[in-house]
């Protein structure tokens, strides 16, 4: 009980860091920009552009929290994308238009479970090798990048029906973008998961400590196994999105993501060590860094250039501002 009170109190403490810093950011940017920021397309435009590295920042973190890191979710979601758009290509001319939807729920659930086969593999060199998580996810990236090159011919591929591509440039009740609305859906599924299953609390647990989590009698490469495939399966639904939207998938697109998902997973909270860290946190921080990307967006002078420098100075910020807190903390 006193773990899971400190587990509760760390997760308060840094959610209502970020809503702060939401919450000022936002007022920053109506104020120095007006006429362009406070606009309903702006807002609706943040919330379609994050889905995607959004979606794979809540894979990252939950393997964050478990102890390990995931670096193929970007691959991972490139990977279903170009699995879902050959298959419409091969299967809707053939279909006549009632037949249509049948094989987009077909190609959308054999992405779904590619995604969950490329995370029970990522999970089992973990867990059975004994792979290092960031050099077996390193390799692995490279393995779905490959697999997708050789796929695809190293083509884009595109073309996909147009029923498909409204479900990424949509709006739910004429406001929400589809593609946030699904995100919305996967961050509060996944944190009743990880709040409120046995599942969550053996993964902050195995995160923690994986010695004492094996005494406690949880069986530490089972729960490893279905967290990188939660995270394989979440990642195909960010390729499946991606698709949706832009109408096209490519082996090698999003490369700038991983880098980021790991960011936006530190900014949100979660312990790069394991063991501590929220799905909402997550959210949120994901929110702030679209925000704050379309804001810079808002100045010409600034050039794209200086966009990786910016995330690597907010980055090493964030952790220096955590280390402080928690070595303040640790004091007490």
């Amino acid at each position: 009980m006193q773990l899971e009170k400190k587990l509760l109190k760390k997760i308060e403490g840094n959610t209502q860091r970020l809503f702060v810093t939401l919450i000022f950011l936002l007022l920053i940017a109506s104020v120095t920009k007006p006429d362009n920021f406070l606009k309903l397309g702006n807002f609706q435009s943040i919330l379609k552009q994050m889905t995607e590295y959004g979606l794979m920042s809540l894979g990252v973190g939950i393997c964050m929290i478990s102890g390990g890191i995931d670096l193929s979710t970007v691959y991972i979601a490139n990977l279903s994308g170009i699995t879902a758009g050959l298959m419409m290509q091969k299967l809707i001319p053939a279909a006549t238009d009632s037949g249509q939807f049948e094989y987009i729920l077909l190609a959308i659930l054999v992405s779904l479970l590619l995604g969950a086969v490329c995370g029970l593999f990522n999970g089992f060199l973990i867990s059975y090798l004994h792979i290092p998580a960031m050099l077996a996810t390193l390799g692995s990236y490279l393995l779905f990048m490959g697999i997708g090159i050789v796929v695809s011919g190293g083509s884009t591929v595109s073309g996909v029906p147009k029923i498909y591509t409204k479900l990424g440039n949509g709006l739910v009740f004429n406001l929400i973008p589809i593609p946030f609305a699904i995100f919305l859906i996967v961050v509060i599924v996944l944190t009743f998961i990880m709040s409120k299953t046995k599942f969550g609390i053996r993964v902050h647990l195995l995160g923690t400590n994986e010695k004492a989590a094996k005494f406690a009698g949880i069986r530490n490469k089972l729960i490893i196994l279905k967290t990188y495939m939660i995270s394989g399966i979440i990642s195909a639904i960010a390729g499946l999105i991606s698709l949706a939207r832009l109408n096209s998938a490519k082996a090698n697109f999003g490369s700038s993501y991983t880098m980021q998902t790991i960011l936006i997973v530190v900014l949100g909270g979660v312990n790069p060590d394991g063991g501590f860290g929220n799905i909402p946190g997550i959210a949120v921080a994901v929110i702030i860094l679209q925000m704050l990307s379309s804001y810079l967006n808002m100045f010409p002078n600034i050039s794209n250039y200086y966009r990786d420098l910016i995330w690597g100075i907010a980055l090493i910020a964030v952790l220096i501002i955590n280390f402080t807190i928690n070595k303040q903390k640790n004091k007490r």
